[in-house]
């Protein structure tokens, strides 16, 4: 059994090779800018500041413009996702770089989640590296869950599935414990049982989202904290969501809000 490697820095994986359809215009999603950056710049920064020593950032639709988006960063580094099957399959994508990194300890977040925070991420890493867990998640309770993954938790409450709204059940669809994509692994426990994973669901992908019930099948402690503010994951799919983001990354760095009519040509 590996558990939690404590005494080297953390690393991640960012998944950032979606298109965002709905967003308007031929970009790919996370370079979309929030608060005068790309918004996964936003992730990394948060990574850094969490102690993170490398981020792997897995692009695929456009590549080259996320590469650029990030170019001069320290520490970044880049695998591309040529065919867009899943999370899983995308966070598969990085496992070349960590054939000699697999006791480390490893986030693997969202790309098109600006709002994240540095301080969300180190809970994160005491709660699993505490637990030596072989999966740990933040997740977040929200008001309306529609269109997140649900977390469903066993007659103890403990961590049972992560399910995906196209998947869920009418009972499930009433939870409102979400997933928002914050996780931490142990690099070795999260590339084997990505290797596992299958695409029987409604969406024929691989889901990352199946890793954590697959480790717990295993006997490996399976770790949730809620510790996501509602407001950290909201989703960016439009540009009026992209706006309402900005507006609310602004106000935190004490940024002046952008002028309506750049929101509105957002």
């Amino acid at each position: 059994m590996t558990t939690s490697a404590t005494s080297s820095a953390p690393q991640a994986i960012i998944l950032a090779a979606g298109k965002g359809t709905r967003m308007g215009g031929d970009l790919p999603k996370v370079v979309h800018e929030v608060a005068g950056k790309p918004m996964v710049y936003w992730v990394v920064q948060a990574c850094k500041q969490a102690g993170v020593s490398r981020c792997v950032v897995v692009v695929g639709y456009k590549g080259e413009l996320v590469r650029e988006a990030l170019a001069g960063e320290s520490g970044v580094e880049f695998v591309e996702q040529t065919q867009q099957l899943g999370t899983g399959h995308a966070a598969r994508m990085a496992e070349p770089l960590f054939t000699t990194a697999s006791d480390v300890d490893v986030f693997v977040l969202a790309g098109d989640g600006p709002l994240i925070r540095a301080e969300t991420l180190k809970q994160l890493l005491k709660l699993h590296r505490d637990k030596q867990a072989g999966a740990t998640l933040a997740t977040a309770t929200l008001d309306d869950p529609s269109g997140y993954g649900r977390v469903v938790r066993d007659a103890q409450g403990l961590f049972d599935a992560i399910v995906e709204q196209k998947d869920a059940t009418p009972a499930q669809l009433a939870i409102r414990e979400v997933n928002p994509s914050y996780y931490c692994f142990n690099a070795g426990d999260l590339f084997k049982s990505l290797a596992q994973v299958r695409n029987t669901n409604n969406q024929n992908e691989y889901y990352l989202t199946d890793v954590p019930a697959l480790l717990k099948q295993q006997g490996r402690a399976v770790c949730v904290i809620d510790a996501v503010p509602a407001e950290d994951v909201l989703s960016i799919n439009t540009p009026v969501q992209l706006a309402e983001v900005d507006a609310i990354l602004r106000k935190r760095l004490g940024m002046p809000q952008a002028s309506r009519q750049s929101k509105e040509s957002v």
